[in-house]
């Protein structure tokens, strides 16, 4: 089913309308995992082949614990993705990251405890090397079209992911702050990992919504003041994606297309053929 879009956008539904974005279609895509949490926009933008996922459906109805992750990162790499750059909300745990500044976090802590977190299981092992979650170079270029899109912009940080969709309690994030995170969200984890077992690039432009409830100057979180500050930098979303996909590089400078090249440890013969089918997609150069 391979169309050769190369850049993939999960977010909110409202990303995908940029001017500019052309031969707008929608696909339902079926996977082994199940059906992905939208139907895929696929459209082009600045000459480049973009698919845009909703990640918690149209409407937001799927909790951050059952949006289908592995079904979301198979479907977009059977459509030829070689790049995904997330686009989330997040709290800060930095006085620096103040709400509406952007932050292209390098490192996760994963908090979550009900999430299937990889393709592999069912008599096919896969030890996938995430010391490094983010692609360094695709989080460079988001972090310069964030600068160029007039967005206050972090370079680097860790970033926790909780099971969430409650928020924290105070205990819990001036632990998370103790601990040294800079930002906190529901998503990063599977997602990241699921992308490096697919071989995806894939970097987060998070968007600083609040300061979590530690700071005592400010409000506790609230859903009121996360959709507000996501509204006030969806056009700068867009203008950065609208950036992104002009300047795309067209050769990958990063080893994450390779990454399954060293993890697989199970023996060739010893796979079961339906998992080896279900799986065709991710292993087939290796198998």
């Amino acid at each position: 089913m391979t169309e050769n879009v190369k850049l993939a956008i999960i977010g909110g539904s409202g990303l995908y309308e940029i001017p500019g974005l052309q031969a707008v279609a929608e696909k339902n895509v079926d996977t082994p995992f199940g059906k992905t949490s939208a139907p895929i926009v696929t459209g082009t933008l600045e000459g480049t082949r973009v698919a845009f996922l909703a990640r918690h459906g149209v409407g937001h109805h799927i909790t951050p614990t059952e949006v289908p992750y592995r079904a979301n990162v198979y479907a977009l790499k059977s459509l030829g993705v070689e790049r995904i750059v997330s686009i989330s909300a997040c709290g800060s745990l930095k006085e620096e990251f103040a709400p509406g500044h952007v932050v292209i976090p390098d490192q996760i802590y994963d908090n979550t405890h009900h999430r299937p977190r990889s393709f592999f299981s069912e008599g096919f092992v896969a030890h996938i090397s995430v010391a490094d979650p983010f692609c360094g170079d695709l989080s460079g270029q988001v972090e310069s079209a964030v600068r160029e899109a007039g967005g206050v912009v972090h370079k680097g940080g860790s970033f926790i992911t909780i099971e969430g969709p409650r928020f924290s309690t105070k205990a819990e994030s001036n632990t998370y702050r103790s601990w040294g995170v800079s930002i906190i969200g529901m998503t990063a984890s599977p997602e990241a990992f699921l992308a490096r077992e697919a071989e995806i690039c894939y970097a987060t432009m998070a968007h600083v919504t609040d300061y979590d409830v530690w700071h005592v100057s400010e409000e506790p979180v609230t859903v009121e003041m996360v959709i507000q500050t996501l509204h006030k930098n969806t056009a700068l979303a867009q203008e950065a994606i609208r950036i992104i996909a002009r300047n795309l590089k067209r050769v990958r400078d990063c080893d994450c297309e390779h990454a399954l090249s060293t993890a697989l440890i199970t023996r060739k013969d010893v796979v079961p053929a339906e998992t080896r089918k279900k799986l065709d997609l991710l292993v087939r150069k290796y198998l």
